[in-house]
């Protein structure tokens, strides 16, 4: 059971609207921490147990906008939120969005805002579920957008997970969260690549993990060499494998994944982006002017 409201007027009392499975992690973070919550779902029903626990359960979206002014929302997607704060009054409001959106969403969404009389930021959750309300979790929220709002109620922001700020730019949360998710991703079909390499041998997958495990780990020093040559200009600053090098070592790789019957559609596109480079750039290039390729 949450602690009594009463009992903690230093506690800020917000909103929060949406109660999936997100939505519901930070809610009971938040009655964890003592806070004054109200809470709105349009299926009623999942904010039973919230309110057994000490929530406060609005009849609508309005209502609950209403009841405080801090207000954080956690729908499925930036028409949801449209729809769920259309006829709502959000002047006066901070209005904290952690809907997952693109740059570009959160920067019209901030816009938006405030033409309605509201604080905005834009939020990015970078946890799963699980992970909320666990200090020791590792997760945290990306915010980007007012930087008063932000100062104001950071430590209520940070009950449920750690927070990182990233500037006035409302579309810059959303930014890293792609690019984190991207760099992840690209990881992912990296590690789909090498165990289908196994797959059919004697080797077993239990046998490989550790292994790449701990060479993912060694080659992710690798960032901090990207970050410092495309900063600097400089591609060469710091190479230990040169681009003509690693364009050689193509060869065999596709070659292993034919006679291992493997497709290499994973990580030929990324070799095509290889070669060219080296013909407009230098055999003694890092890898780190692919990424010039890849603006339009």
């Amino acid at each position: 059971m949450a602690t009594n409201p009463a009992e903690n007027p230093s506690k800020t009392p917000l909103t929060l609207l949406g109660l999936g499975a997100m939505g519901t992690a930070l809610a009971e973070a938040w009655l964890a921490a003592g806070h004054p919550l109200t809470v709105w779902n349009r299926t009623a029903a999942r904010a039973e147990a919230l309110a057994a626990r000490g929530a406060t359960v609005a009849a609508t979206a309005a209502e609950a906008v209403a009841a405080n002014r801090l207000v954080v929302v956690c729908l499925l997607d930036d028409a949801s939120v449209l729809e769920a704060l259309d006829g709502a009054d959000l002047t006066g409001k901070d209005l904290v969005n952690l809907v997952t959106n693109t740059p570009g969403q959160s920067r019209l969404r901030a816009a938006w805002a405030e033409r309605h009389g509201a604080r905005y930021l834009d939020g990015a959750i970078m946890a799963v579920p699980p992970m909320i309300g666990v200090p020791v979790s590792g997760g945290y929220v990306f915010y980007g957008g007012s930087a008063e709002l932000f100062e104001e109620h950071r430590d209520t922001l940070a009950a449920p997970a750690d927070t990182r700020y990233v500037g006035a730019d409302a579309g810059h949360a959303a930014l890293y969260d792609v690019a984190l998710l991207s760099g992840m991703y690209g990881m992912f079909a990296g590690v789909a690549q090498a165990f289908a390499l196994i797959r059919g041998e004697s080797v077993a997958p239990s046998e490989l993990a550790p292994l790449l495990g701990d060479w993912i780990s060694a080659m992710s020093h690798s960032v901090g060499t990207t970050a410092e040559q495309l900063e600097s200009g400089d591609y060469t600053k710091g190479v230990v494998s040169g681009l003509a090098m690693q364009v050689a070592a193509k060869g065999t790789i596709l070659r292993t994944a034919e006679e291992q019957g493997v497709s290499p559609e994973l990580i030929e596109p990324y070799f095509r982006l290889m070669e060219r480079r080296l013909e407009i750039g230098s055999g003694e290039e890092d890898l780190s002017g692919v990424v010039d390729l890849l603006r339009r």
